[in-house]
């Protein structure tokens, strides 16, 4: 455990920085290397200035810390995406692929790829997605997502690299501000529900999506990437799932802790993103060959993430 050597990149997005604060608990300060694009560093970490499109920089990081184990979390989101397709690309696809070069020549052991349910498009069964679906996405930053599964499983049967995946549903959590994904409405609406009592959504109101705590999801990542090699059957990402709701009912939730909290409907361009998406997922797989069981319902996330959020806002 203690020969470790890990590189999060994207350290300081929104599951970058809560995942270097449970590895550096988990494996040691000395043994958890944070990167991202700025200069200084934001977290309490070893830290590398980082611009993942930079190969020859990228190669210097790996080998100076003799990393043995990656954590690809750096990633431009659906609605970010949608507005620089080519950029978007690059930075979802073209950095990957170029990592799984480096990983394959530096004698990495193991690195985790974060998939989406944007993987999904119209032709994908939209309630209880099995984990062999059709992947025709209708977002450039799905597209991104669907070419890394396909070189990651490519990578493990060509070279015998360990990469990993699980395909994120949305992902919610307290710690840092909504990072410009479609399913980041189920974020903030929880600071708006605090600080001004009202919200404005960009998706209508009965537009469910499959959603997932936080907490949940960095043990998932991290259940995985300890997972024995022989019990996993998926090699190019797995379905992951806690639970799905609509815009009205986090709503209806939150309004049994802040009974004067309201909300109004304004669907923007996401609104079609979100359409295209799957309803609800099927992780049997991820449950059968690692284990995997969410500990969040909706109930105990909406309570969690009003208790955390009014702490925060009273400091």
């Amino acid at each position: 455990m203690a020969s470790k050597k890990i590189l999060v990149t994207g350290a300081f997005g929104q599951i970058g920085t809560v995942l270097v604060e449970t590895l550096i608990k988990k494996y040691g300060y000395d043994n958890v290397v944070a990167s991202d694009l700025a200069p200084e560093n934001k977290l309490d970490s070893l830290y590398e200035p980082l611009n993942i499109l930079d190969s020859a920089r990228f190669k210097e990081v790996i080998v100076k810390h003799d990393i043995s184990e990656i954590y690809h979390m750096a990633a431009l989101l659906s609605a970010v995406g949608e507005s620089k397709p080519l950029y978007c690309w690059d930075v979802n696809f073209g950095a990957f692929l170029a990592l799984l070069e480096l990983a394959k020549s530096t004698g990495v052991d193991k690195v985790f790829f974060p998939s989406s349910i944007a993987v999904f498009g119209p032709s994908t069964p939209q309630f209880n997605t099995p984990q062999e679906s059709p992947l025709v996405p209708s977002t450039v930053y799905g597209v991104s997502k669907v070419a890394g599964e396909l070189w990651s499983n490519y990578y493990h049967m060509k070279y015998g690299l360990d990469v990993r995946s699980v395909r994120y549903p949305g992902i919610i959590g307290y710690q840092t501000m909504p990072g410009g994904g479609t399913t980041d409405y189920a974020v903030d609406i929880f600071h708006q529900a605090i600080l001004k009592g009202h919200f404005n959504c960009f998706l209508s109101e009965n537009t469910r999506l499959p959603m997932m705590y936080m907490e949940d999801a960095i043990r998932a990542t991290i259940e995985l990437m300890e997972a024995p090699a022989e019990k996993l059957t998926v090699r190019s990402s797995y379905n992951l799932s806690a639970f799905d709701f609509t815009p009205k009912e986090i709503y209806n939730e939150i309004k049994k802790h802040i009974p004067e909290f309201t909300i109004e409907y304004q669907p923007d361009f996401r609104q079609a993103i979100a359409d295209s998406w799957t309803k609800s997922i099927d992780d049997t797989k991820a449950r059968e060959d690692w284990g995997w069981k969410p500990e969040f319902s909706l109930e105990s996330m909406v309570e969690d993430m009003i208790f955390q959020l009014k702490q925060k806002y009273s400091k």
